[in-house]
């Protein structure tokens, strides 16, 4: 399918992070931001979450997956990640695409090539929050 040291890159977007996937053949080691994703991410949850595409597809031990992540907090950061690993994925499997088999049809029936586009409401004048207005007092 592909050759020996093919790198594929995958871009992921969610709230305000930002994330750059790198996926290389390996044995399925994730480093994020340069450190080790257990040491990274405060909660085991979110691990599995950014998981989820490489599970799917039968990925865990094929790739080593690099990352460079910037913006937001954890959750928002994992969001992107996942989108960016799903999309280098997509990049990897270009050749069978239209086949039912494909990590496309895979990832599309689980959700994942979608693009979570919620963020952050601004903030409107005269409210404390962007909806949230101040106390009402009678007297």
């Amino acid at each position: 399918m592909a050759d020996k040291k093919r790198v594929f890159i995958g871009t992921g977007r969610r709230k305000s992070s930002s994330a750059r996937v790198t996926l290389v053949p390996g044995k399925g080691k994730i480093t994020v931001n340069g450190r080790d994703i257990h040491k990274y991410m405060p909660h085991e949850v979110l691990v599995m979450d950014l998981m989820q595409p490489l599970e799917v597809t039968n990925n865990t031990t094929t790739f080593d997956v690099e990352v460079n992540v910037r913006g937001g907090g954890y959750s928002g950061q994992t969001g992107a990640i996942r989108l960016g690993i799903t999309r280098a994925l997509l990049e990897y499997d270009k050749d069978n695409e239209g086949k039912e088999d494909s990590y496309r049809a895979i990832l599309k029936k689980n959700g994942f090539i979608t693009r979570d586009s919620r963020s952050k409401e601004r903030k409107k004048p005269g409210l404390k929050k962007a909806r949230r207005a101040p106390q009402f007092s009678k007297r």
